[in-house]
C-alpha cells in the first residue's frame, strides 16, 4: 500500500504518541485485560539513559492483535515492590507500530538506580531496573559497559547474556546483528521460524522469536541499553540503499529499498530508543525512509558515548566481484577514492563536531566492526576486507585526523561484527608502525555466531602481519566488560564454555588495562 505525505506525517505522530505521556480515564484502559492473559510475552527494556530521564520500551503481542490503540499505564519506583512510585504515566500502544511503546519517562533523579513495570487492564509486566546518568559535570567514580553484538538464534544460546547480567554492567553496548534474516542454518543448535525475512511482518516475527529468550529478555530488564545495528537487521553486507548479498530464490524478494524500510521499522518497534530517531518516515513509506541512530551520551565528566551508523549512509563497497569481499587495493582503483564515505558526510560532520565539543575524560566510539587496518595476506602486498573500514581508508583516515585535531582525550574504539576477539592500538598513520598511539580498541566476539574456520586457524598468522593489534582470537563466543574510572580502563573478555549449550558456564580470556593519557594497553 502507498501512502501519501499526509499518512507519512501520521505514522510519525502515532510514534510520538507511544513516547509521549498522557492521562486517560480508568475505563480507557481497563477493557484491555479481556483480550489477552499475558500480553506482556516479549518482556521489557530500557534505554538512552540521561540525568533526569530514560527511554522505557514494550511491545504487546497477542494471539490476534487487535485493530485499535490500546493504553497502558507504567510506573518508575525507588524500590522494587512499588511502594515508592517516582514517576507514573499511560501511554498508548498503536497498530500501526505492532503495540510497541516508548515512554519517555522525564523528572527522575540523576545517578540513580529505578525499578519499572507496564500494566494493561489487570496484567502486568515482568519488572525491569534502569538507571540515570550523572548529572552534567558530575564527577563520576565507574562506569561499567558490557560490549556484544552477533546473536545468531540457530547458532547457539544466550549463556553470555546471563554472564553478563551476573557482572551487573551499568550499561550494555549492543554494536549490531541483533538478529539474522536468512531462514535457517546448517547444524543448527536451535531452529529459526519462518524463512527468508523480507516483510515488516516477517522482521517482527523474527524479532520475537529472538526477544523470547530468556536470557535476553533478563538482560534488557537489568540495565539500560545503547544499540545501534550493522547488516543482518536488513541484510548481508548490504550499503545505504544497495543491497547486500545471501538473496531468497530469484524473484521472490521485495524492493530492496521497501524491505529495507520494513527492517527499520521493526528494529525501531523492538528497540528501547527515542521516537527523536524518526526521521523520514518508516515501513511501508517508501524509499526516505530514514532512522538517525547515531548518539552522543555523556556519563557525567568520566565519559562521553558516540555511537555510530556504518550503514546507513555509506557508499557502495569498493570492487565488488562475484560477492567477494577480499580486495587487493593494488588492483582496485575505487578503493583509494578520498571521497568515499563510511559514515557518508553528514555523519562524519556530525561526529567531527561531537568529539570537538566532548568533555569526557573518556571518550567511547561505538561502531560495528573491526576499525584498525587487518591485512589478510602474509608477506608482500596487501588483501583487505572491504566491508569494513578497510574498505574505507579516506574515511578511517579523516577519523584520525579529527581525534588529533581536537586533542579528543582517551578515545576508545568498541566493535564487533568478525565473530572474534581483537584488541589493539588506534594509530595515528598505521602504514608507519612507529607512529602515536592515539587510543586502543576492542572488537568483540559474538554472543552466538560462529566465527570462520580459517579465523580460527590463522589467528596468530594475522597478529604478526598487523603488529598495531595485540591480542587476537576467533576460537570462543562471549562479550566484554569495559570498566573506566578516572584513572584507568580494565577491559576482560569473557568466553563461554560452549554456545552449543543454554547452561554452559564462563570463564576470562584475557584482561587489559589502559591508564588515563597513555593509549597503551597493558596485559593484566
Amino acid at each position: 500500500m502507498k501512502l501519501d505525505s499526509s499518512d507519512r506525517r501520521r505514522l510519525l505522530q502515532l510514534a510520538a504518541a507511544t513516547a509521549t505521556t498522557l492521562w486517560l480515564p480508568r475505563s480507557a484502559w481497563s477493557r484491555a485485560a479481556r483480550l489477552q492473559s499475558d500480553p506482556f510475552a516479549l518482556g521489557v527494556a530500557s534505554g538512552a539513559p540521561e540525568p533526569q530521564g530514560v527511554v522505557l520500551w514494550t511491545r504487546l503481542l497477542f494471539t490476534e492483535p487487535p485493530a485499535r490503540d490500546l493504553t497502558l499505564r507504567w510506573e518508575v519506583a525507588h524500590d522494587e515492590g512499588f511502594t515508592r512510585i517516582a514517576r507514573s504515566g499511560q501511554v498508548q500502544a498503536v497498530p500501526a507500530l505492532g503495540h510497541a511503546v516508548h515512554a519517555e519517562v522525564q523528572g527522575l533523579e540523576p545517578d540513580r538506580w529505578y525499578f519499572y513495570r507496564f500494566m494493561l487492564g489487570e496484567a502486568v509486566s515482568p519488572v525491569g531496573r534502569t538507571r540515570t546518568a550523572p548529572a552534567p559535570g558530575a564527577e563520576a567514580a565507574r562506569l561499567r559497559v558490557g560490549y556484544a553484538s552477533c546473536q545468531r538464534w540457530e547458532h547457539g544460546f544466550y549463556a553470555a547474556w546471563r554472564h553478563l547480567r551476573a557482572d551487573a554492567p551499568d550499561l550494555v553496548l549492543f554494536l549490531g546483528d541483533y538478529i539474522y534474516e536468512y531462514p535457517g542454518a546448517q547444524s543448527a543448535v536451535r531452529p529459526v521460524t519462518g524463512g527468508w525475512v523480507l516483510t515488516l511482518d516477517d522482521y517482527r516475527a523474527r524479532y520475537a522469536l529472538y526477544r523470547g529468550d530468556p536470557d535476553l529478555q533478563a538482560m534488557h530488564a537489568a540495565c539500560p541499553w545503547l544499540l545501534t545495528w550493522d547488516d543482518h537487521e536488513v541484510q548481508n553486507d548490504y550499503a545505504g540503499l544497495h543491497e547486500g548479498n545471501g538473496m531468497p530464490v530469484l524473484g521472490t524478494a521485495p524492493d530492496f529499498a521497501a524491505r529495507r524500510a520494513a527492517a527499520y521499522q521493526a528494529w525501531y518497534e523492538h528497540m528501547p530508543v527515542r521516537a527523536s530517531m524518526l526521521t523520514q518516515g518508516l515501513g511501508g513509506l517508501g524509499r526516505g525512509a530514514e532512522l538517525r541512530i547515531h548518539q552522543q551520551l555523556a556519563w557525567g565528566r568520566l565519559a562521553t558515548l558516540h555511537l555510530l551508523d556504518g550503514r546507513q549512509y555509506r557508499d557502495r563497497q569498493a570492487c565488488l566481484k562475484d560477492g567477494g569481499s577480499l580486495i587487493d587495493p593494488e588492483q582496485c582503483q575505487e578503493w583509494a577514492e578520498p571521497q568515499r564515505s563510511y559514515l557518508g558526510t553528514a555523519q562524519e560532520q556530525w561526529l567531527d563536531q561531537a568529539l570537538a565539543r566532548s568533555a569526557g575524560r573518556w571518550n567511547v566510539i561505538g561502531q560495528q566492526t573491526l576499525f584498525g587496518p587487518r591485512d589478510a595476506r602474509p608477506g608482500p602486498g596487501q588483501r583487505f576486507w572491504n566491508d569494513g573500514w578497510d574498505g574505507y581508508p579516506a574515511a578511517r583516515t579523516r577519523l584520525l585526523d579529527a581525534l588529533q585535531r581536537h586533542r579528543v582525550s582517551n578515545p576508545v574504539f568498541f566493535g564487533g561484527d568478525v565473530h572474534e576477539n581483537w584488541v589493539g592500538h588506534v594509530k595515528a598513520d598505521y602504514a608507519r608502525p612507529g607512529s602515536a598511539n592515539l587510543g586502543v580498541e576492542f572488537c568483540g566476539t559474538s554472543i552466538s555466531s560462529r566465527a570462520s574456520v580459517s579465523g580460527m586457524e590463522r589467528a596468530a598468522e594475522r597478529l604478526a602481519e598487523n603488529p598495531h593489534f595485540v591480542y587476537g582470537e576467533a576460537r570462543y563466543r562471549g562479550y566484554g566488560l569495559a570498566e573506566f574510572t578516572p584513572q584507568r580502563l580494565r577491559t576482560t573478555l569473557r568466553a563461554v564454555e560452549d554456545a552449543t549449550r543454554a547452561d554452559a558456564g564462563a570463564y576470562t580470556l584475557a584482561q587489559f588495562d589502559v591508564h588515563t593519557g597513555r593509549a597503551q594497553l597493558e596485559r593484566g
